[in-house]
């Protein structure tokens, strides 16, 4: 209902019914890079994990170390298969010794949350809270000035650091993440109380240029920082070293699902890696888009759009190794025409927070 009143328009993603716009994605684009946005996030997976020995079924689970995370602070990592292919990737936020929260991707929700169960050990509780919890961001270079927060100093809120206030009276969970490459906070809320503060963030904002942003703005801002988007630039079928995600696999921790596979091959060394892309004139990478070297096909585009930041067409593609450097060039299929691009190292945008690799 809030985002139909302001305008938005609402199309299905993951099952759940998100603004893709309110104005104009570049409208909305431009304001999360030069002042601030909100974004509603409802729709990613809120999981609760707790009990005696949670903190060590999350290290067998997952590829990161959680011995690296203290209380109050977050991790970015993943969830990979006994073959090292990724079944999602997720953020978990510990709040105590034996006490997480973890947030996985709005598709992959059910899958995760059996594939959780189903290594589960006895005494450790999962509680799947995505309808009871609401989640909203409020991203951007102004956001901390603008964030009508009390209760909590957030000058004191680490990148990848969380905290516990208020907003409009309601309890709320703030934490220092995000997935526009810009700082700002993400927004843990009971549902009930979700649109009071929804409104309430708008409104402190609203002088300042704050917009609330869709589904657009967050897709071209994210690629511009390099963020992964599961489903497109990776999925099971893809292993972490081929993803450009080796930072976030900790084999050296011990043993965990998937890191006899991951060892061989890192050892063996990855076969793909991920590229970023600037389309030439008016060229547009788009998803699926076979990439070309010389006449030979060496990869495809996983992710692309129009940046109206950067004014021109971006994307990433995944690639054989060492086939495309950057500043070279190479050309994309674009429905059966060829499009000349130029290949860039990643992240195509580095703004006040272009990645969570230092935090993990």
């Amino acid at each position: 209902d809030e985002h139909g009143a302001r305008g938005g328009k609402l199309v299905n993603f993951g099952g759940w019914e998100l603004p893709q716009q309110y104005t104009s994605i570049k409208e909305e684009h431009l304001a999360v890079r030069h002042k601030a946005g909100l974004f509603d996030l409802s729709h990613m997976g809120r999981l609760d994990l707790r009990g005696p020995g949670a903190a060590g079924f999350l290290q067998r689970l997952l590829t990161n170390d959680v011995t690296r995370v203290a209380s109050g602070r977050a991790q970015y990592t993943l969830l990979c298969r006994d073959d090292g292919g990724i079944i999602d990737d997720l953020v978990i936020y510990r709040r105590g010794e034996e006490d997480f929260i973890v947030v996985v991707n709005a598709s992959n929700r059910d899958k995760d949350v059996a594939w959780m169960r189903s290594h589960l050990p006895e005494g450790v509780e999962l509680t799947d809270r995505t309808f009871e919890v609401s989640l909203l961001a409020l991203q951007g270079p102004i956001a901390q000035s603008v964030l009508p927060a009390g209760g909590i100093d957030l000058d004191a809120v680490p990148y990848f650091g969380f905290g516990e206030g208020e907003i409009d009276g309601a309890p709320v969970i703030l934490s220092r993440t995000g997935y526009t490459g810009e700082d700002g906070f993400e927004i843990f809320v009971d549902s009930e109380e979700a649109p009071a503060v929804w409104r309430a963030i708008l409104a402190a904002g609203a002088e300042a240029g704050v917009l609330p942003a869709g589904l657009g703005a967050r897709d071209a801002c994210r690629m511009e920082a390099a963020l992964r988007l599961y489903g497109s630039d990776m999925d099971e079928n893809t292993n972490p070293l081929d993803a450009g995600l080796g930072w976030v696999v900790r084999l050296g921790k011990g043993e965990f699902i998937g890191s006899s596979a991951l060892q061989e091959i890192r050892a063996a060394g990855p076969k793909r890696e991920m590229i970023g892309l600037y389309g030439i004139e008016r060229t547009i990478p788009r998803h699926d888009a076979a990439v070309s070297l010389d006449g030979r096909v060496v990869g495809k585009v996983t992710s692309g759009t129009f940046s109206f930041f950067l004014n021109r067409g971006i994307g990433m593609a995944s690639v054989e190794k060492g086939t495309v450097t950057p500043g070279s060039r190479a050309e994309i299929d674009i429905r059966g025409q060829a499009g000349a691009v130029e290949a860039a190292a990643l992240p195509l945008y580095r703004g006040s927070v272009h990645s969570p690799a230092k935090a993990s």
